[in-house]
């Protein structure tokens, strides 16, 4: 086996690392995002993703499946199901919701396919 070369690999701390602002296709910031793979746009495929206390994502529609884990902090979905630390959800595919965080939080996200704005 050879060893990995150089820019072969990237690393990034969650709790380290410079998150870069998440614009939605309304030109709003929804929240920030840490993406090591930049040949795919912001926020698709996997990537770790910040919301301010306070702060609620824009109601949107999912054209693929969403995975999340919540690492920390707390999400409620605008139905009211509340999501807690070590949640892991599936959100598929034709899914229409928007959240909320009160204290806060971060995930570790992966979407197939940019979001709807609706």
């Amino acid at each position: 086996m050879k060893p990995v070369a150089v820019g072969e690999r990237i690393v990034a701390n969650i709790y380290e690392a410079e998150f870069e602002p998440f614009v939605n296709d309304r030109g709003e910031n929804d929240g920030y995002a840490l993406q090591l793979d930049r040949s795919r746009p912001l926020g698709t495929g996997f990537h770790v993703y910040r919301m301010e206390p306070g702060a609620t994502t824009i109601p949107h529609e999912h054209t693929g499946n969403e995975e999340f884990l919540v690492i920390s902090g707390d999400l409620t979905d605008n139905d009211g199901r509340v999501y807690r630390e070590g949640d892991l959800v599936l959100m598929k595919a034709g899914t229409q919701h928007c959240s909320h965080t009160e204290r806060g939080c971060m995930l570790a996200v992966y979407i197939e396919t940019p979001e709807k704005t609706l």
